[in-house]
């Protein structure tokens, strides 16, 4: 399997339905009503929105690919995702 990179994951976030994407700071921001995913301008890394208990179980299994924001943020279920553990199947699973 190739592994996912930032087009990848620009391609998978604007098929879902009614997914918009917008500057956010220095990220881009994918939304519908409300922000679910950023990713970074260097195209390494994204930053997800799970439910608490999900983001719990994803960065214990796998905390090579997955690990909570810094701060208030993480607390909220936001993770950052290193595009580069997953091949393109799995990011789409994300």
């Amino acid at each position: 399997f190739e592994m996912a990179d930032a087009a990848d994951f620009r391609r998978i976030a604007l098929a879902l339905a009614g997914t918009t994407e917008a500057p956010h700071f220095d990220r881009l921001a994918f939304k519908v009503n409300r922000i679910y995913a950023t990713l970074a301008a260097d195209g390494r890394t994204a930053n997800l929105k799970f439910l608490p208990e999900d983001q719990e179980l994803k960065c214990t299994v796998a905390p090579e690919a997955f690990r909570p924001v810094p701060g208030g943020w993480g607390k909220q279920g936001w993770t950052t995702v290193m595009l580069a553990e997953f091949n393109v199947r799995e990011l789409q699973q994300a």
